[in-house]
């Protein structure tokens, strides 16, 4: 190689690897200047809060939030020895002693109705139902026990039915809200209504389309829900760096180890929507940054919502005898 040649390539590399650099940095300065956070003390003494998957992540910090707070806190979450080991975790460091844990499988239908039934034998009232768990996998492709793909059964239908068999409660609870946790991914996926079992798409994706999912749930909800004081409101906690990015490729690492939020920042706004008085009588809001935040108009077709809604039912095969909505 002549040596033009080999100053030209090492200029190129250069001129590359400067400008990868630059967008990382502009990346980096971009979401750690726009991580929003709640600053109210605003107490929660008296209330009681029921979270799915709040043994870890964003779930875990917005339960140890809150038990600080003085809530009276229902953790929900599949893994039994994992949610007693954080219950206790989380009552040592709070000093709040007002923390239980259930078992709940949100792929599992019976195991919904299972924990439902619970739910209303013990409980007198639920002043926040927080949507937190989820799930997500990069290639492998499962189906729930009911014959639905994991992904759809875990983030979306399994909130859709849990909500349904606990709506008699929360109408008794009034005011109360329904916090649901998205993403601002929802942005590159769509829900095909064609085909609302989709075993056949790779999973990864599905992950997003559940948070479109989320969404469509949450307005639906909020609009049957109008003329009760139960407000429904949807949260979107930024870049997150959670268990799904642990396997991204360099450099997108290295965006996600240094620029992305931690647990507790992931979660403010979700604390925010919670906790928050000046929120009393909001409903089917989106918020990202503990501020309000529009929504891209194609999650909003109220047409194609109702149509989920209905389809959702008979994927979660609710009986004539449970509570609608």
């Amino acid at each position: 190689m002549e040596l033009w040649e080999i100053s030209f390539f090492q200029l190129f590399v250069t001129a590359l690897l400067s400008k990868i650099v630059t967008i990382l940095l502009c990346i980096h300065i971009w979401l750690r200047t726009t991580v929003g956070r709640f600053y109210s003390t605003e107490r929660m003494d008296g209330k009681t809060v029921l979270i799915t998957g709040g043994n870890s992540g964003l779930g875990l910090a917005t339960t140890r939030d809150l038990a600080r707070r003085g809530a009276r806190i229902i953790m929900a979450s599949r893994k039994i020895e994992v949610g007693k080991n954080v219950k206790e975790q989380i009552i040592k460091e709070t000093g709040n002693k007002n923390i239980i844990f259930k078992q709940l499988d949100l792929s599992s239908q019976k195991s919904i109705r299972e924990f439902a039934d619970d739910i209303l034998k013990t409980e007198t009232k639920i002043d926040v139902l927080i949507h937190n768990s989820g799930c997500a996998s990069t290639s492998v492709k499962k189906l729930s026990v009911d014959g639905i793909e994991m992904t759809m059964a875990t983030n979306h239908y399994g909130p859709f039915l849990l909500t349904h068999l606990l709506i008699d409660l929360l109408k008794k609870s009034q005011p109360c809200r329904i916090v649901i946790v998205s993403s601002a991914y929802y942005k590159i996926a769509r829900v095909d209504l064609s085909n609302l079992n989709p075993v056949n798409t790779f999973p990864f994706y599905l992950y997003y389309v559940t948070k479109t999912a989320n969404i469509m749930f949450g307005l639906e909800l909020a609009k049957r829900l109008k003329d009760t004081k139960i407000s429904v409101l949807i949260v979107n906690p930024g870049m997150c760096n959670t268990a799904i990015f642990k396997k991204v490729p360099f450099p997108l690492n290295l965006i996600v180890k240094h620029s992305f939020k931690n647990a507790e920042e992931g979660a403010q706004t979700t604390i925010m929507v919670a906790v928050s008085k000046k929120l009393d009588g909001v409903s089917g809001k989106y918020f990202s940054d503990c501020r309000e935040s529009k929504l891209w108009s194609f999650v909003k077709n109220e047409e194609k919502n109702r149509i989920f809604w209905e389809e959702s039912v008979k994927m979660c095969k609710l009986r004539p005898s449970d509570p609608m909505i």
